[in-house]
């Protein structure tokens, strides 16, 4: 949880960014200014291709921007060497991939501990892990007898509900999630994200989700199409 005196910190802001994919491809990306605020939820809108997982990549250290400044926690990202940014995100952002990323080898349980390998501070936060890891299973309507099962062997949807458990434990002050729903019917998307709601609202934490399906939008503080915060350029085919 962050410091009452931190409260007015933004989650993530960025200020005349630029972003190029090198000469070649003929991708770039401007962003003049972007904010999310401390426990504020934020949809954001763009079709597939837009440069909405660029986006997602400049704020949670992936890539670095040509210009401009992005912070994340009061922290701007320049400042901080490649296993600095690699430290910091692992301590301050939880991440939810369109396709999980789970090792699929690995328990459960493992999984969902995994970012606390390299996050001392999140470890502490963390409390108890392994007991924490079986609460976020049964807050997300997964039975605890599966924490010692192997991802691989796991449901679709059993799956999404590890990984959202992975980004959730030591109360990252920031999530973000990339497409998380695109795989799933209407009943079940509504079920997840009533769980990731319900779980990020507890943590405290701001949730930045992008996706292209507008029906996600009645559930969110805020709602923004990319190009309502970016200039995007490509080269003509």
């Amino acid at each position: 949880m962050p410091e009452s005196s931190d409260l007015h910190t933004p989650a993530i802001d960025l200020t005349g960014v630029e972003f190029h994919w090198g000469r070649r491809s003929g991708f770039s990306l401007d962003v003049p200014r972007f904010q999310v605020a401390r426990r504020e939820s934020v949809l954001l809108l763009g079709q597939s291709g837009s440069g909405k997982s660029t986006l997602l990549s400049l704020i949670c250290g992936i890539v670095t921007a040509q210009s401009g400044k992005v912070t994340v926690g009061g922290t701007d990202l320049a400042t901080l060497r490649a296993g600095a940014r690699d430290r910091f995100r692992a301590e301050q952002i939880g991440v939810i991939f369109q396709q999980f990323n789970l090792l699929p080898y690995g328990s459960v349980a493992d999984n969902i501990l995994l970012p606390l390998n390299f996050a001392p501070e999140r470890r502490q936060r963390a409390g108890d892990a392994h007991a924490k890891a079986g609460h976020l299973c049964q807050a997300l309507g997964l039975p605890s007898g599966l924490l010692a099962s192997p991802a691989g062997r796991l449901s679709v949807g059993q799956q999404q509900r590890v990984a959202v458990a992975r980004a959730l434990i030591g109360n990252p002050p920031l999530i973000v999630a990339d497409e998380p729903t695109s795989a799933l019917d209407a009943a079940t998307q509504d079920n997840f994200l009533g769980l990731l709601f319900e779980q990020t609202a507890e943590a405290g934490s701001a949730l930045l989700m992008v996706s292209h399906d507008e029906r996600l939008a009645p559930r969110f503080d805020r709602v923004l199409r990319l190009e309502d915060i970016a200039r995007i350029e490509r080269a003509a085919a």
